[in-house]
């Protein structure tokens, strides 16, 4: 068995900086959107997901790999958001396999009122304190770490 490739007093400080201030803004992000649309962060995601999709709407597998969560989880987040008259499924018509999340206008009145507050506490916690610099080193290091991520799967 091979020796671990630890992490240097530096990198072990990135990290940490990394997986705190992560959860720390997942719990913010959170909570606001709880508090103030009722929505998780998840059933956010998958909102903005289906208003961008041509139609408005997904295969639910496709919905999955873009929205990140399993198929499992997937469909109970969209069975709340169905409670909520935010989404609509319905079968696909040429596949008796396949059912597609359709975003119901209900749905993105509720998405556009929500983003307005979401994209100012984005701003408030990660963009407004994050160097132009520093931003862009954030983008471009995350789309690497979702490729390597992609290759593995």
């Amino acid at each position: 068995m091979s020796e671990p490739r630890w992490l240097d007093a530096t990198q072990q400080l990135h990290w940490r900086a990394y997986v705190d201030g992560s959860i720390r803004l997942n719990e913010i992000m959170d909570r606001d959107l709880k508090t103030r649309h009722g929505l998780s962060t998840s059933e956010y995601e998958i909102l903005v997901r289906l208003s961008e999709a041509p139609d408005r709407r997904l295969r639910m597998a496709e919905l999955a790999a873009h929205a990140s969560q399993s198929r499992s989880r997937l469909s109970h987040t969209c069975s709340r958001l169905e409670s909520k008259g935010l989404v609509k499924r319905d079968d696909c018509p040429n596949d008796k396999r396949g059912v597609y999340a359709h975003l119901t206008d209900e749905g993105f009145a509720v998405l556009e009122r929500a983003a307005r507050d979401h994209v100012e506490t984005v701003r408030s916690f990660f963009v407004d304190v994050v160097e132009p610099d520093d931003l862009a080193a954030i983008g471009r290091a995350f789309t690497a770490v979702l490729k390597r991520i992609d290759r593995t799967r």
